[in-house]
C-alpha cells in the first residue's frame, strides 16, 4: 500500500523526533519535528522512490504536513488511486 511506503520514507528521511510508532498517516509531521530543510530532503527520496517530481504548485506546508497528504500529492502525480 502507497500510505506505507510513504511513511517508511517519511521515518527514513524525516529525521522526526517523535517514535516511528507515533507516525500515523494523519500525524502532524511538522509537529513532531520536520523542518524545512528535511522537507526538502524528504521530497526528493519521494522523487526518487515513486518516479514524480512535485510542482511549484505542491510545494508548501500543506502537501508535506502529514503521511496521507503526501500520499495524496503522489497519487495525484502518479495519476492512480492509492
Amino acid at each position: 500500500m502507497r500510505v506505507e511506503q510513504v511513511r517508511q520514507i517519511v521515518l527514513q528521511h524525516g529525521r522526526l523526533g517523535v517514535a516511528a510508532d507515533q507516525v500515523t498517516p494523519t500525524s502532524d509531521l511538522y509537529a513532531a519535528g520536520l523542518s524545512s530543510l528535511t522537507t526538502v530532503n524528504l521530497m526528493l527520496a519521494l522523487e526518487d522512490a515513486f518516479n514524480v517530481e512535485f510542482p511549484d504548485r505542491l510545494l508548501s506546508r500543506k502537501t508535506f504536513e502529514s503521511v496521507q497528504s503526501i500520499t495524496e500529492a503522489i497519487d495525484e502525480l502518479a495519476g492512480s488511486e492509492t
